[in-house]
């Protein structure tokens, strides 16, 4: 019997990994995530890997999301060797992603240890090294959206287009044993339908098992048709304020659905009067990677930009400025109004996005626009929240800046097209939910039963099921 393990992402958002364990295949990893939320330094020491890495033979990747991936380091560290399973572009993403929160964590704790020595306290070691970081991405294995592969003497994986990210994939995993034959199917993450540059999600239709997400299992998103008349509701209402428009946001996915919003209102002769500022290397970078892999995405979206005379998202926007240096970043605290400012981190966990606050949330002038998902113990979660008070640098801010959160931007399906996902299978398939809150989790689990008749699992952090 195959037997699975929920080590992250159960009853929570983040973290997520998940082991496969069956004569199949051997012991596989599907994700190895890291928690979000607090500091870089606290979180990675917390994020332990509570099997021993030498005995995994294999991870199957559904995505290069750091709450999919930012464990893999730590388990190369510890001793895995194996392969690391995953599409084509998500090993391009991978190593912009897995060296720019490398980078993050060892300044963080040379910062950490800094503090220790003047207060005479232990130093911290690292939990792994930027050559482990190296050693991860030398094990990627990539492969195509509809590839067969296998995967352990009597178990195939393919991957389809989830529709979240560049690269996102719903895992179809199909092993014997004894005969039998047996499908498990991953969703990862999924994209919401009619999303601009990402395709719809693949639908599945066999499985004896579906492992789904709900991140947005309680609520269902506004039509982008009215999350854009409320974008430029915003702008207006900053721009008579004399104020600036700050828009946390995830380097991959988020800001390019953006920057292609602000390209079409562009279009439109609705931003003239606006400076944008990408003021993020890591989605610079992203984005770049994005018109890469152009062929992956939507082509409708695609033929948009084309049709516009340029090769590029970052093109297609001719008043963007990206900021690349710190002096350039530092350069945009003088704007005193009428700029759009897109930094990371999506959850004010870190990044320039803090840097940006000091200098503007506590100005009633100033627009702060969240168009993510927030997760627990994260400064966005607390912002959204409606907390009017937040500490950043070892000070205290007043939080006075406008605060508004656009759900139609979000990359995750809500709650109806989750339903409608899971409704094209066959059967009764069994059905655990994962990366989502408890909240959502339940709700979604009671409307699947009242409409679909579908019974849910909500499995907890080290729980497992066999099937």
């Amino acid at each position: 019997m195959a037997t699975l393990t929920f080590h992250g992402a159960a009853q929570e958002v983040t973290g997520s990994c998940h082991l496969l364990e069956s004569p199949a295949l051997g012991r596989v990893l599907l994700d190895c995530g890291l928690h979000q939320g607090g500091d870089a330094v606290d979180r990675q020491h917390q994020d332990s890997l509570p099997f021993d890495p030498r005995t995994i033979d294999a991870v199957v990747l559904s995505h290069a999301h750091l709450d999919h991936s930012g464990r893999l380091p730590l388990l190369v560290n510890h001793g895995f060797d194996g392969p690391i399973h995953c599409t084509e572009a998500t090993v391009d993403l991978l190593e912009l992603m897995l060296e720019d929160a490398a980078g993050l964590y060892l300044r963080d704790l040379e910062r950490d240890n800094l503090r220790n020595r003047r207060r005479g306290k232990p130093l911290r070691k690292a939990d792994y090294s930027r050559a482990d970081v190296h050693k991860a991405l030398a094990l990627c294995q990539p492969h195509a959206y509809g590839e067969t592969w296998s995967l352990g003497p009597a178990a195939t994986v393919c991957f389809h287009d989830a529709g979240h990210i560049l690269g996102s994939a719903i895992v179809e995993l199909r092993l014997t044993e004894k005969d039998r034959r047996k499908t498990l199917v991953f969703s990862g993450d999924l994209g919401k339908s009619d999303a601009v540059l990402m395709n719809d999600p693949a639908t599945l239709t066999q499985a004896d098992l579906v492992m789904m997400e709900g991140t947005y299992g309680d609520r269902n998103h506004r039509s982008m048709d009215n999350t854009l008349v409320e974008l430029r509701d915003i702008l207006a209402d900053t721009w008579e304020r004399g104020g600036n428009v700050m828009i946390p946001s995830f380097a991959v996915g988020r800001t390019q659905e953006i920057l292609f919003h602000l390209g079409r209102l562009h279009q439109r002769g609705e931003l003239a009067r606006w400076q944008i500022v990408l003021d993020s290397p890591m989605a610079i970078k992203a984005t770049r990677l994005y018109d890469r892999w152009f062929s992956l995405l939507d082509r409708d979206d695609v033929k948009h930009i084309h049709r516009s005379h340029h090769g590029s998202l970052e093109d297609y926007l001719p008043n963007l400025t990206c900021a690349v240096s710190t002096d350039e970043s530092m350069a945009v605290n003088r704007i005193k109004a009428g700029a759009i400012i897109i930094a990371g981190s999506g959850m004010c966990t870190g990044g320039r996005i803090r840097h940006h606050f000091k200098h503007r949330i506590w100005n009633a002038r100033n627009a702060l626009i969240f168009i993510g998902f927030q997760a627990h113990n994260t400064l966005g979660r607390q912002l959204v929240d409606g907390a009017r008070h937040i500490s950043m640098f070892g000070e205290d801010y007043v939080v006075k800046a406008r605060i508004e959160t656009l759900g139609g931007f979000s990359a995750h399906a809500d709650q109806s097209q989750l339903v409608d996902w899971l409704g094209h299978f066959e059967g009764t398939p069994r059905v655990a939910l994962v990366h989502g809150e408890p909240r959502a989790l339940d709700a979604l689990s009671h409307r699947l039963w009242k409409e679909k008749k579908i019974a849910c699992e909500i499995p907890a952090l080290g729980q497992s099921l066999v099937f």
